[in-house]
């Protein structure tokens, strides 16, 4: 009696195949012999020989041949959505973008003389004419940002921070240790719900370098709460010759989205007219940029950040540089609302109702319910935005959401009051067929019961 392994074809009898005709030849062997050793190891589990060998390799081929990162539909409505890549770019910036990521660019040489030149000039130019700043430098993202700021100007002295600031955000990010990271020493001042500049004014001393304002990011407190006083701490850093450093997370340049209410989200070039030294703020978020880290304030101490070591460390490479220029550019052409986040936390309700009602109507059985979106990202924590989603009142919805998640093209629902719940808010122009055609499979795939 033969045995059953030697019933199992070859590797080079799998990878001739028709359907692996056009696979690398390295990438068809591997799968093969994936699949063979999974068939080996059925075998001894006593199970039959598997059928349909050469189509298992194929699918092999095809794991193989995915990127962990892919494109997805967002329908969350939460608009910039961290797990998702934050903040979608605009159109013509991923333009930009491509163009130069397929070859050279004028990084850091000036094209008018040939020689090498600064590769921060363009956001420089744009962020001094768009915050009323002295200057600027931009790092990786916003926590890089402080970190530079804390090193550069407060290693192996204090730090003052209010204890209602000491906060930590996504990632374990945490005040308390990107101070001690930057070799400064921390120094908490008032209670958890109040500080005032008096406390401020109290623990400085001739040790203290930095002053510390710190946005509360992803929660707000309420109640009986007071905040120090940025225009106290000014005059206070002013007075003892202490640098005022504020880490305002969100990058909010000009007038708010219509969705946010203005008490809820400070300006950039509000703050840096107060005469905060150093504004620290992120290149997403309100933005609607790349993820980066941008510092701005006066000359002389921006100076000392691009002079520091760790800045090189950092620093924005080429791509995320070419598209935050890109952006402000829009901004600076008064074209801010054209930006995708600003564009999607600018709908009105109407807009948004024809959306669902457009999306319900390719989805059978959907229906439109009244709802609420978010920022994202650390952003209006506290400030839900009212609008309109699509629901499905199905038995298995987080069956459903699986199944949208693992299809081409990706889409990333929300299961909520035991339904799919879709909103049309963060669904891109031209997403809208591929959503409903993306249900559609997901339904046919016999996930929904």
């Amino acid at each position: 009696m033969s045995s059953p392994f030697a019933a199992l074809p070859s590797v080079s009898a799998l990878i001739a195949a028709p359907e692996l005709v056009d696979v690398p030849h390295a990438v068809a062997v591997r799968a093969a012999r994936v699949v063979l050793d999974e068939a080996r190891a059925g075998i001894r589990r006593g199970e039959p020989a598997a059928d349909g060998l050469s189509l298992r390799v194929s699918a092999v081929v095809s794991a193989f041949r995915q990127l962990d990162q892919r494109a997805v539909i967002n329908a969350t409505g939460i608009v910039v959505h961290t797990n998702l890549g934050r903040a979608p770019l605009h159109p013509n910036v991923a333009r930009v973008v491509a163009e130069q990521a397929g070859g050279y660019s004028s990084l850091e040489m000036r094209l008018d003389t040939g020689k090498r030149g600064g590769r921060l000039a363009g956001v420089r130019r744009a962020l001094r004419e768009l915050t009323g700043a002295e200057d600027a430098v931009v790092v990786n993202n916003n926590a890089a940002a402080i970190l530079l700021c804390l090193t550069s100007l407060a290693k192996g002295r204090e730090v003052v921070v209010s204890r209602g600031e000491l906060v930590e955000i996504g990632g374990s990010f945490r005040v308390p240790d990107v101070i001690s990271g930057g070799g400064a020493r921390l120094v908490e001042v008032g209670t958890t719900n109040r500080t005032r500049v008096a406390d401020f004014a109290a623990a400085s001393g001739p040790d203290t370098a930095v002053l510390l304002r710190v946005h509360p990011s992803n929660f707000r407190q309420v109640g009986f709460v007071e905040r120090p006083d940025r225009a106290g701490l000014v005059a206070l850093g002013r007075e003892r010759e202490l640098v005022v450093v504020e880490d305002l997370g969100s990058g909010l340049l000009g007038a708010p989205p219509d969705s946010l209410p203005s008490a809820v989200e400070d300006a950039v070039d509000a703050v840096v007219a107060t005469g905060v030294d150093l504004v620290c703020f992120s290149g997403d978020k309100l933005l609607g940029g790349p993820q980066a880290g941008i510092i701005v304030g006066r000359r002389d101490l921006i100076a000392r950040l691009r002079a520091h070591p760790m800045y090189r460390a950092l620093r924005l490479g080429k791509l995320g540089l070419v598209a935050l220029e890109a952006t402000l550019q829009l901004y600076r052409e008064g074209r801010a609302d054209e930006v995708p986040v600003r564009a999607m936390l600018n709908l009105d309700a109407s807009s948004l109702r024809v959306r669902a009602q457009e999306l319900a109507s390719l989805i059978p059985g959907a229906r439109i319910a009244d709802d609420v979106g978010y920022s994202g990202g650390g952003a209006m924590p506290a400030s839900p935005i009212p609008g309109t989603v699509v629901e499905l009142d199905i038995a298995e919805p987080d069956a459903l959401a699986r199944a949208l998640r693992l299809g081409t093209p990706a889409v990333v629902a929300r299961v909520a009051r035991g339904c799919l719940v879709l909103d049309p808010r963060t669904v891109l122009p031209g997403q809208v067929n591929a959503l409903a055609a993306a249900v559609a499979a997901a339904r046919v795939a016999g996930v929904e019961t």
